[in-house]
Order: structure tokens, then C-alpha cells, then sequence
């Protein structure tokens, strides 16, 4: 520093100048952000996908801020089944990257939860230093845990955002990722049994063509073998139908019962219980129309068996009548069909004997 002494003014000659404060941070972080990128911590290759189910969700962030608040209160709205483990940490100042560090640590060995959020408030770059630490950096790049990184604000990035599998703009929005809205299980719930009342609906109509089907091939074909055949397929399809309908009502019944434990930890019983009572009473409907039908069926068959019966030659034979036949089978209706001297066969209801004509007694 020199002065000039007719004006008195001062004049300071610089040397060197370098960056302090924050510009020295910005700095560093941009310094280690391209030496992570070149090392492939940011590859999109290397990220792990969030489980499809998530029951249990881990927080790596201070106990007392507003970022726990935010994540709980989210949770809490959209699926209050979802357990929470909280890994408490400072997140601000000198000692915050190493208690990062151990409770990171601790959440990788115990590997008690499906999904790891590390996060916190907004705040200036020197308030999130410690989340650009290069340690921690390798350390949620190394762990075994899914990661969500939500630090800061929406406009904040740090280099956990960039190792982290997710990045989040927001606690709240960090929430939402690893929740599901109860109000969209229950619609799903409400599609399912949509689908099986049209599943029952596809197969009524299929019963009933199929023996419809039958009705006209028992028509058709020989009375007696094919009423015998056709009530022996309407067993086996009665069979199978109720065998059918037991893997459909057993697959419900499973699916229900694992939608009922997901939802009996938000509302048991009022919500699953009048679904379980519906589907009782669909099984019991089902039941009761399986039975109906096939008695109708059995009757029809008896009352045509019993039509058959009826018109059958064999019933006109058995009071009284004969056949008469010539040997190659042909039926015998007037005398003229016969040669005197030709024998011939007669057929009554108790058997067949031969016959010869003779000339006719004058």
C-alpha cells in the first residue's frame, strides 16, 4: 500500500487473488463432480431400481427437521401401512459428514428396509456442504440399499443427488415415490371383482350352449347309447365345471385374502369386510345355480329317455304284435312278399322262431 502525498490518495497493488467463501466451494464441488463422472458414479448403468413393493422405508436425516415432518406426514396420508426406520444424523456443520457416514453404514449392515430416502431442508451450499463430501459420495455409491436423494430444494444439487439410484426434488415428492395412494388399491380391488363377475358370466353362457349342444346331438343319434353316452358327458362336465368353478372361487379367495391383510392395517373392517360378505355371497349363487341347472338337465334327459321309450318297437312287440323277416333281414309286410315253401323268421316279444309258408287252406 503507497500514498500519494499531494492528492492524498492510497493505491493497492495485488500480487494474488484466489477464491474464498463460497465461490471457493462451488470450486471444489465442481472439481469433484467431474472427477466422480469420470470414474462412472453417475452412470445411469450402475443405478438401482426402486422395488415394485415397499413396505418398509428407511430415512437417513435429522430426527427434529422439517424434512422428517414433510415425509411422515406424506406417508401417513397415502398408505399409513408403510413402516418407517429413522436414521438419525446431523445434517448441517463439521461433525454431519461423518455421523452420515455411520448411520449409512448401520442402514447397509442391519438391511432391514426396502428403500434408503437420505435427506433434508434447503438451505445455502455451505448449509449442504456435507452432502457433497467425496466419502459419503463412495459410500451410498457402494450401498447395497436402494437410494432416493432429496436434499434441498427443487433448484439444489449435490453430489449425493447425482450418486443416489433416484433423486427427488423434494422430502414430500421423496415420499411419494416409495408410497402407493390407498384410494388407488382399493380401486383395483373393485376392478378385480368387475373381472370375475364377467368370468362368471362367460361361463354360464358357455354351459348353457354346451348343452345345448347335447340336447341336439341326443336327437340326432340313437336313442338309447347316445341318451346313455350324453348323460355320462353331462356327469363329467358337471364335474369339471364344479372343478372349474372351485380354482376360480380357491384363486379369489387368495387373492382376497392377501388383499385383506395389505388393507386391515389402514381400515379391516370397513372395507374388507363387506367385500368379504359379497363374495360369500357370490360363491353361494354360484353353488346354487351350478345345482339348479344340472337337476333341470337330468330330467330333461329322464322325461326324453322316457318319450323313447314309448314309441320304441320293442314296446309294441311286448304287447302282443310280431315282426315277421325274411332271412336277409327284410321286413315282411304282405303275404305276397313271401314264396310258398320260403322260410322265414318271426320275431316276438320273448324271442324268434322260423316259419315256412304254405299254400293257403281252402
Amino acid at each position: 500500500i503507497t500514498v500519494y502525498e499531494p492528492r492524498g490518495d492510497y493505491q493497492l497493488i495485488i500480487e494474488h487473488m484466489e477464491d474464498a467463501g463460497a465461490g471457493l466451494l462451488q470450486q471444489q464441488y465442481e472439481q469433484l463432480k467431474q472427477k466422480l463422472q469420470a470414474e462412472g458414479l453417475f452412470d445411469p448403468a450402475v443405478k438401482k431400481p426402486l422395488p415394485s413393493e415397499i413396505r418398509r422405508v428407511g430415512v437417513l436425516t435429522s430426527p427434529t427437521g422439517a424434512a422428517i415432518r414433510d415425509v411422515l406426514a406424506v406417508l401417513k396420508r397415502r398408505d399409513p401401512s408403510i413402516e418407517v426406520v429413522i436414521y438419525p444424523s446431523a445434517v448441517q456443520g463439521q461433525a454431519a459428514t461423518q455421523e452420515l457416514l455411520r448411520m449409512l453404514q448401520r442402514a447397509c449392515d442391519r438391511n432391514e428396509v426396502d428403500v434408503l430416502i437420505v435427506t433434508r431442508g434447503g438451505g445455502s451450499l455451505e448449509d449442504l456442504w456435507c452432502f457433497n463430501d467425496e466419502q459419503l459420495a463412495y459410500a451410498l455409491h457402494s450401498c447395497p440399499l436402494p437410494t432416493i436423494s432429496a436434499v434441498g430444494h427443487e433448484v439444489d444439487f449435490t453430489i449425493a443427488d447425482f450418486v443416489c439410484d433416484v433423486r427427488a426434488p423434494t422430502p414430500s415428492a421423496a415420499a411419494e415415490l416409495v408410497s402407493t395412494d390407498q384410494r388407488e388399491r382399493l380401486r383395483h380391488a373393485q376392478q378385480f371383482e368387475q373381472r370375475l363377475q364377467q368370468a362368471w358370466l362367460r361361463f354360464r353362457t358357455y354351459q348353457q350352449q354346451a348343452h345345448l349342444h347335447l340336447h341336439r346331438r341326443l336327437l340326432q343319434q340313437d336313442p338309447q347309447r347316445r341318451l346313455h353316452m350324453d348323460s355320462q358327458r353331462a356327469d363329467d362336465l358337471q364335474e369339471r365345471s364344479i372343478r372349474a368353478m372351485q380354482r376360480i372361487m380357491q384363486g379369489q379367495r387368495q387373492n382376497q385374502l392377501n388383499l385383506v391383510q395389505r388393507l386391515q392395517r389402514v381400515h379391516p373392517q370397513r372395507q374388507l369386510e363387506p367385500l368379504k360378505q359379497h363374495q360369500q355371497s357370490l360363491e353361494q349363487r354360484l353353488a346354487r345355480a351350478i345345482t339348479t341347472r344340472m337337476k333341470e338337465r337330468r330330467q330333461q334327459f329322464a322325461g326324453l329317455s322316457q318319450a323313447l321309450q314309448m314309441v320304441s318297437p320293442l314296446q309294441t312287440i311286448a304287447r302282443g304284435y310280431a315282426v315277421a323277416q325274411k332271412e336277409d333281414g327284410q321286413v315282411i309286410r304282405s303275404p305276397a312278399d313271401v314264396e310258398t315253401g320260403e322260410s322265414f323268421q318271426v320275431r316276438v316279444a320273448q324271442g324268434q322262431f322260423s316259419a315256412v309258408k304254405t299254400e293257403p287252406t281252402k
